[in-house]
This record gives C-alpha cells, sequence and structure tokens, in this order.
C-alpha cells in the first residue's frame, strides 16, 4: 500500500518508523508543518517528524496548507492508497480526506469519545483517570469525531507526566497501527460510531494554564505538575520572579494550622518546601527560580531562608 503519513512532535516519529518497517506498507511521502524560526537567532528548526522522515530516507513535503487547491492537486498526484495521521495539528480539508480509496486513519491518544481535541494526554492525568489508551480511527470533517476501527487501553499509576505518558501511547499507537492495517485495507473491519453523548473535549494550553491557584487542592496541583511537563509546567511567583515547581508531592491531610493557601511554611524534614493549598499541603521537592539552575528543595532553603512565611502567587 502507498502510504502518506502526516505528523509534527518527536513523539509520532515512532509511528512513521514502524510504518516504513511494515511489509504492508511503502511510505511515499511524510507531510509535516513548515520549519520554525525559533532562539534569539530566529534560526529555523524542523519538525521532528521531518528528521525522522530524512533519517529513514522518506521524501518530505511541508505545505502550509492543505485547503489550496494547488497543495491537493499535488497530494492527489502522489496517488496514496491510505493517508496516517498522527499529530499533524491541522484538520484535513474534505478533498483531502475523500483522497485515498482507504480513507485517513487518525492514532489519538486517548480512549475516544474521552478527551477528544487537542490535549488528550494532559485531560486524562488532570481528570484523575485510572486508565487511558489509544484510538485509532477513520477521519471524517470534525475534530475526533470519526468512526473507531481499534482501541488499547493503558492502565495509569497516578505517576506519569504528559510528556512521558504521550511517548507510551504513541508507541502503543504505532502496534496498534501495523496490526490493524491490512484487515482495514482488506475489508476485514468494521468501524464503530463514537458515542457522542459521553463525549468529553480537552482544550488547547496555554502558559497561562501553568500558573499555580493555591486555592486548589494539593492533590489537584499535582496532577497539574505532571499534566503540563514538560509544558507550560507548574509555576507561581516570588520576589517578582518565576518559581517553577519541577517535582511535588502532595500531603492532602496535612495541618495546615491558620496559615492562608499560597503560603511558605516551615517543613516537619527538610526533604521539602511546604506550600499551602486550599486542602492540604503541597510540598515541593524540586524548584528552579527564574534566571537559576534546578535545585532540591533542600538546597533552595538554605540559600533562601526568607521565603519560610511568605506568601506565593500571581506577580
Amino acid at each position: 500500500m502507498r502510504v502518506i503519513f502526516m505528523g509534527t512532535p518527536q513523539a509520532v516519529s515512532p509511528v512513521l518508523e514502524t510504518l516504513c518497517h511494515s511489509p504492508d506498507a511503502e511510505v511515499i511521502a511524510a507531510i509535516t508543518p513548515p520549519d520554525r524560526q525559533r532562539g534569539r537567532g530566529r534560526h529555523p528548526e524542523p519538525p521532528p517528524v521531518k528528521e525522522a522522515a530524512q533519517r529513514l530516507g522518506v521524501p518530505v513535503w511541508q505545505p502550509p496548507t492543505l485547503r489550496s487547491q494547488e497543495a491537493q492537486h499535488r497530494l492527489a498526484q502522489l496517488k496514496p492508497d491510505i493517508i496516517v495521521v498522527a499529530a499533524y495539528g491541522q484538520l484535513l480539508p474534505p478533498p483531502v480526506l475523500q483522497l485515498p480509496p482507504h480513507g485517513c486513519l487518525n492514532l489519538h491518544p486517548s480512549l475516544l469519545p474521552r478527551h477528544r481535541g487537542p490535549s488528550p494526554v494532559a485531560a486524562s492525568i488532570l481528570e484523575g483517570d485510572q486508565s487511558t489508551g489509544v484510538s485509532l480511527m477513520l477521519l471524517d470533517q470534525g475534530m475526533d469525531t470519526g468512526p473507531i476501527i481499534a482501541r488499547r487501553n493503558h492502565p495509569l499509576t497516578g505517576k506519569e507526566t504528559a510528556g512521558d505518558l504521550t511517548n507510551t501511547l504513541f508507541a502503543l499507537g504505532a502496534d496498534l497501527l501495523t496490526e490493524n492495517l491490512k484487515p482495514w485495507t482488506q475489508g476485514n473491519l468494521s468501524p464503530h460510531p463514537q458515542d457522542a453523548a459521553q463525549a468529553t473535549i480537552s482544550r488547547k494550553l496555554e502558559r497561562a494554564d501553568g500558573q499555580a491557584d493555591w486555592s486548589q487542592t494539593a492533590n489537584a496541583l499535582e496532577r497539574q505538575c505532571r499534566a503540563y511537563h514538560p509544558w507550560p509546567g507548574l509555576h507561581t511567583h516570588w520576589q517578582n520572579k518565576t518559581l517553577k515547581l519541577l517535582d511535588v508531592t502532595p500531603l492532602p491531610e496535612a495541618d495546615t494550622g491558620t496559615a492562608e493557601p499560597g503560603q511558605v511554611i516551615p517543613p516537619s524534614s527538610t526533604k521539602g518546601l511546604y506550600i499551602v493549598t486550599g486542602q492540604g499541603i503541597l510540598s515541593c521537592n524540586r524548584l528552579q527560580l527564574e534566571g537559576r539552575r534546578p535545585v532540591t528543595a533542600a538546597e533552595f532553603l538554605r540559600g533562601h531562608p526568607e521565603i519560610t512565611n511568605a506568601r506565593l502567587g500571581s506577580p
């Protein structure tokens, strides 16, 4: 089968690699967004999928959009039998969806219809889900609304960060895809419509989401720390500087006395920096002050003893 792969981040590179090694697929192109200018020097930075494709010897195409007639004409000239999408970042227009004889398949890192949208992995962690998974679906014009071809469950331990969990789910998705690719194109699988009544929608994360709201519970803030890793991270402010909370432990039953949410109180041990929350204490084990290197809580307290009894919050 002539397969076109569409994707962007590093996490989906294993999907492309697995496709390239599949005896059932000939990857004829990898489509990914244009290079972006980053850093102070504004140097162009290629999407990770571009680098993976070049390493694998797959031709790369980086159209700014697939909605133009020119892009759609070039895509048609490639004559794909099927298109595989994984975190590409754009909704495909109808002419593209209708182009390949076997449709456009999408790997989505959640058990659809739960957590549709752009941030399903973070949503799973934020909601405290006991399990999540990956779904192989047939794309339609909606946002993650197409019928499901196959799913694979993945239990959660309550320790995962969004970055690590994303990598795990797309690795599972790569195997799920190659196991179902041939049966799908041979007509041996029937997609099942999603139950829209059970759908939940995740939203695109913004930097402001990482600002700690100390009226939240310690458990909720700990989930945010993991859900927002590596971006936007959980952070607060102290002395007009950003303070990143890199590793935290919730102490939901701890007695906070008369201290107010956001207040740093003397720790019961030297292992953490204790911050009062709406319910319980958040022990910060590792943190980073703006302009400084990451340090343990013990190191930070030795260098900044004045933070004890301070009130953390917005600048």
